[in-house]
């Protein structure tokens, strides 16, 4: 079975996931924004094996972690889509824009693209890609929990935002309309930022989308 821990860090709050098979405990980190102190602790406490990083886009808030996790256990980042390239390559000036302290550069070591797998132990992800936030972003797919990681495309009642560098709001709600909403009521997703929250809430209740 697949079970996850969310990690809120730094002064942004962003959700970084701990991720795991617990037939394996084979672990990733899902956009692991910052605070690598307190992600090894919480992946030491669980007795788990760290095999990844996985990021769902590029920007600093969710990714701030990852120079320093691959050096010290020495893992793949997989992700985001190759369009979030130019925003990865630009850690200084987001590091200005966000008003974060000093972040190594690194080079993803495999980007994804819709339809992709992913594989954990004995479970199983697909990727869907999801523009508008920015223009690399994906979607994580756990079909058998029905679970989802949106990173920034979708929060409870909210949806993400398209003014930095590379957004797009029509594209945002194409990415909501095409891609997540044609999936059941009940899907559950853990958002980058704030609850977790289902599909058909979001459907029923999100006011930006209804």
């Amino acid at each position: 079975m697949l079970r996850y821990k969310i990690i809120p860090v730094t002064s942004f709050q962003q959700n970084c996931s701990l991720v795991w098979c617990d037939q394996t405990n084979d672990a990733v980190l899902v956009d692991p924004g910052g605070e690598t102190d307190l992600l090894i602790n919480a992946v030491t406490e669980n007795n788990l094996d760290l095999k990844s990083i996985w990021l769902t886009h590029g920007h600093l808030d969710h990714i701030g972690a990852s120079a320093e996790l691959q050096k010290k256990y020495n893992l793949p980042i997989i992700g985001p889509h190759k369009e979030d390239e130019f925003l990865i390559e630009a850690i200084p000036q987001q590091i200005q824009m966000f008003g974060f302290s000093f972040v190594e550069n690194f080079k993803p070591t495999k980007w994804l693209s819709e339809g992709d797998k992913l594989h954990l132990g004995h479970e199983e992800f697909s990727i869907i890609f999801s523009p508008g936030h920015t223009p690399g972003h994906i979607i994580i797919k756990h079909e058998k929990q029905k679970l989802l990681w949106v990173g920034d495309v979708i929060f409870k009642n909210a949806v993400g935002r398209t003014d930095f560098p590379g957004g797009n709001h029509q594209q945002l709600l194409s990415s909501i309309k095409n891609k997540l909403l044609v999936l059941s009521d009940d899907y559950r997703f853990i958002p980058g930022h704030g609850p977790e929250s289902t599909l058909g809430d979001e459907r029923h209740n999100n006011p930006f989308i209804v």
